[in-house]
């Protein structure tokens, strides 16, 4: 039986372990979804890097590399046995000597006499650059290699630098005798048949490699340095509220119309209408069976009056009352998003020049009713916090099932904190490649500030979901049917 201490510490390491295992995997997946945002970024670079290596390889000049070898040997006729007492000693002699036969390839001793019998127009440095000479670990060899772009002047020179290194190494390093070192050729330079520099497979490969790294190099720093919101997971990284749906970009969301009354059998639609139904469950205001939903955003162009109006038909398709009120002072667009008369409206009734009868216009259907924003007004802060706006949202929510509320920005004002608190929160619509990150965190610090709760999300242009199963059909704004199926 297992000890109970260390069955505890058998628990801790499974648990360390499978939450490193979680750590891991998580990183990966967000590395591979990183690589699918910016896949255009990855294959522009990917290409970029592969043509780069293209015109390098075959913009190259080909060289052609032949090699020469030598074997050293003690020779034993060279010196009497009394300047080498043993092969064990003449043995460590010549790996010691070997050493220094590299660099001996290379000295004007060895390659003048090659410059000289092969009437070459170049200096001792020049012939030098063009050879490579290398001793392999714990061998008698001396393996000479000279790369040109003529194949059989790189012969030519291999062989006859061999020749000179051997009898430099045997004559001039004794003045008196020979050395005791023979340097023979065991193995001559060969004609090249083939160019030994551009490899293009081996460059095509590092470019391949090297490609993808940099893609996603890119990729990564891209992901690092974009300040605008560009998915759900970057929505989802910086708000905990849930996500109540996806809207997508379409045409028929652009038009002077609500989408459920254009379009009621389009996917974007029932994108909306998955929002409506996401919204009904939240808690009604209290007291009341109504419910008070207030829509900003953080930037302007990112959709809030589009959901509001959207919403708002879609509650009221389901059959519930429904009063939609501009509260967007600063720059009212509902009138005009729904196609009504904005002359009149909210600032008339908070300044007193008008009853909220007057204002309120039907839209669609006759549960459906909508309050324009109204000319302009110099004070609109001061209007919107008044006693009376309190009252006649109040008021509004005795007579409708839901308000809903269009309010300014948070970059230009926190109208929507004020309404807020009115109710159970807000709903805040983010625009994809629109909302900043920094913007969006701060507009969220705001409201918590003022204790005004996200009841959720909306993201607006969303990219489309290609998740559908079984056959669906949707028509589109000119009454075509658009099949959608996956098995």
């Amino acid at each position: 039986m297992i000890p109970e201490s260390s069955s505890d510490n058998y628990e801790d390491v499974a648990n360390h372990i499978e939450k490193e295992s979680a750590g891991s995997n998580t990183t990966v997946v967000e590395l591979f979804q990183t690589i699918r945002k910016h896949k255009v970024l990855v294959v522009v670079f990917f290409l970029v890097i592969i043509a780069a290596t293209c015109i390098y390889t075959f913009a190259s000049s080909p060289r052609y590399t032949a090699s020469s070898e030598l074997f050293a040997s003690y020779d034993d006729a060279s010196s009497s046995s009394q300047d080498i007492s043993s092969i064990n000693t003449a043995g460590s002699y010549i790996a010691t000597q070997i050493k220094s036969y590299p660099s001996l390839a290379t000295t004007q001793a060895v390659l003048d006499p090659v410059i000289k019998d092969l009437n070459l127009d170049m200096s001792v440095k020049d012939l030098g650059e063009l050879i490579t000479v290398t001793n392999p670990t714990n061998t008698m060899l001396v393996d000479i290699s000279v790369e040109t772009d003529d194949a059989a002047q790189s012969q030519k020179i291999a062989n006859a630098v061999a020749e000179s290194l051997s009898d430099t190494v045997k004559s001039s390093l004794y003045s008196s005798s020979n050395s005791p070192v023979k340097l023979a050729v065991v193995q001559k330079a060969t004609l090249p048949e083939s160019p030994s520099s551009p490899n293009i497979k081996l460059n095509l490969l590092i470019g391949i490699v090297l490609g993808i790294i940099v893609g996603i190099l890119a990729a990564l720093v891209r992901d690092m340095t974009d300040t605008r919101l560009s998915s759900v997971r970057d929505l989802q990284g910086i708000t905990n509220a849930p996500l109540l749906g996806s809207i997508p970009s379409n045409d028929a969301v652009k038009k002077t119309a609500s989408v459920i009354a254009s379009a009621p059998s389009s996917l974007v639609a029932e994108e909306y209408r998955r929002v409506r139904s996401n919204l009904s469950f939240i808690a009604p205001v209290e007291g009341l069976n109504s419910r008070l939903i207030v829509v900003t955003s953080t930037e302007p162009g990112e959709g809030k009056t589009t959901t509001s109006v959207n919403v708002a038909a879609a509650f009221a398709e389901n059959g519930s009352r429904v009063l939609l009120i501009d509260a967007d002072l600063r720059h009212p667009s509902v009138a005009e998003k729904v196609g009504v008369e904005g002359a009149v409206g909210l600032s008339h009734v908070l300044s007193g020049q008008a009853n909220v009868a007057d204002v309120v216009q039907r839209y669609w259907k006759a549960n459906l009713h909508v309050m324009p924003a109204g000319p302009k007004p110099p004070n609109a802060s001061i209007l919107l916090n008044s006693t009376t706006m309190e009252a006649m949202v109040a008021q509004a929510l005795k007579q409708y099932d839901y308000v809903i509320i269009d309010t300014t920005p948070m970059t230009i004002a926190a109208d929507a904190g004020m309404f807020g608190r009115m109710g159970n929160g807000v709903i805040m619509v983010v625009g994809r490649g629109v909302c900043d990150k920094k913007d969006l965190s701060s507009t969220l610090s705001q409201l918590k500030n003022v204790e005004v709760p996200v009841i959720g999300t909306v993201l607006n242009y969303a990219e489309q979901s290609k998740k559908h199963h079984g056959n669906y059909y949707y028509y589109d704004t000119e009454g075509k049917r658009q099949q959608r199926h996956t098995s």
